[in-house]
């Protein structure tokens, strides 16, 4: 495994991820989900989040997919983002009844979008790293 395009885009998937939550949930979806309490260790945490989920893309992408282009890493990015989704809206109507569907449709579309953009950027990012040990 490439140690330093694992690396390097799973922080570039973390920080275009951390960016667009802030766009999608902080902004544009601002009165629509709650706001969380904001602290540092609330923001710690989210940013913790958003860096796991690049990681965790980068890992596959590198590992097992060899995705390489920013295409590519969208698509995948598409269907990963998909099924996290499903996991965190069936998780959070689980154990918050008051959650409604319109919620979950909206923070599953989100999800999509944001993960497809993430996997893109992963993607070009291991592209644009292969591209010069090459």
């Amino acid at each position: 495994m490439n140690s330093k395009a694992f690396i390097v885009a799973g922080l570039v998937g973390g920080i275009v991820d951390w960016l667009l939550g802030w766009l999608f949930y902080g902004f544009i979806f601002k009165d629509f989900f709650p706001p969380a309490q904001e602290t540092t260790e609330t923001m710690v945490f989210i940013l913790l989040g958003c860096l796991s989920i690049g990681f965790f893309i980068s890992f596959i992408y590198v590992r097992w997919a060899q995705i390489s282009t920013f295409k590519s890493g969208a698509g995948g990015g598409l269907i990963i983002g998909l099924l996290m989704g499903f996991i965190n809206i069936f998780f959070a109507k689980g154990m918050d009844n008051a959650i409604g569907y319109d919620r979950m449709g909206i923070d599953l579309l989100i999800s999509l979008i944001i993960t497809a953009i993430v996997g893109g950027f992963i993607g070009l990012t291991i592209g644009k790293l292969k591209g010069k040990s090459e």
